[in-house]
């Protein structure tokens, strides 16, 4: 496996030929990045940019969608995979909002996992998005990339990923480290076809080593 030296030359090769990435979701509040980051589960943020703003311009704050039925909402999201269940989710967290914390989206993982919808990578990124709150959310590009390199064990859960590149990386680089490798697991190290032959990670990668 990866040393800690190794993994932050790696995130640093990774941001160097990504050096602009950053989030992609498209939100004008962060109530409304809540949702959007909660659409993005199995969907991308492609996908999910397409529908919100009109479910924005519906819905802005969350007392509007709170009152909503689900036959009003799924059709705003209907194009993204599991819509029934994501519908669900922004009502229910809507309402959840609004009973608990005054309409405002909190500031704590504990408080936000509270929410519909709302795991721990979902809390992770609205908390460094939208509070600068140090966190490194682990999606599955970043997970695929991690488990790949030799970051981490193969089998590697996601939280065991997640505190092992917390512990590797400085903490005011974890919202870029997991930007970087996101952008990396999109366009170098995909799912399907990834670019081993011109990847400069080579030397170091487990993959690439085994295939």
């Amino acid at each position: 496996m990866l040393s800690d030296q190794e993994i932050r030359h790696a995130i640093q090769v990774m941001r160097q030929t990504f050096p602009n990435a950053s989030t992609t979701l498209e939100a004008d509040s962060t109530y409304h990045f809540l949702l959007a980051t909660i659409l993005s589960a199995q969907s991308t943020d492609k996908s999910v940019n397409q529908v919100t703003p009109a479910l924005f311009a519906r819905y802005p704050q969350a007392t509007d969608l709170a009152q909503a039925s689900l036959d009003e909402v799924e059709p705003y999201i209907k194009q993204l995979g599991l819509y029934h269940n994501k519908a669900k989710f922004l009502v229910k967290c809507s309402q959840e909002l609004v009973e608990h914390f005054g309409g405002q989206v909190p500031n704590t993982r504990k408080e936000l996992m509270t929410l519909s919808g709302v795991g721990r990578k979902v809390a992770d990124v609205v908390l460094a998005e939208c509070f600068g709150i140090p966190a490194f959310a682990v999606d599955t590009h970043v997970s695929r990339v991690a488990r790949r390199l030799g970051m981490v064990a193969p089998q590697a859960t996601l939280l065991q990923i997640e505190h092992r590149l917390m512990d590797a990386v400085p903490k005011e680089q974890w919202l870029d480290g997991h930007h970087s490798m996101i952008f990396w697991g999109r366009y170098q190290c995909t799912s399907r076809n990834p670019k081993c032959a011109t990847c400069p990670l080579q030397s170091m990668c487990a993959f690439y080593h085994q295939n």
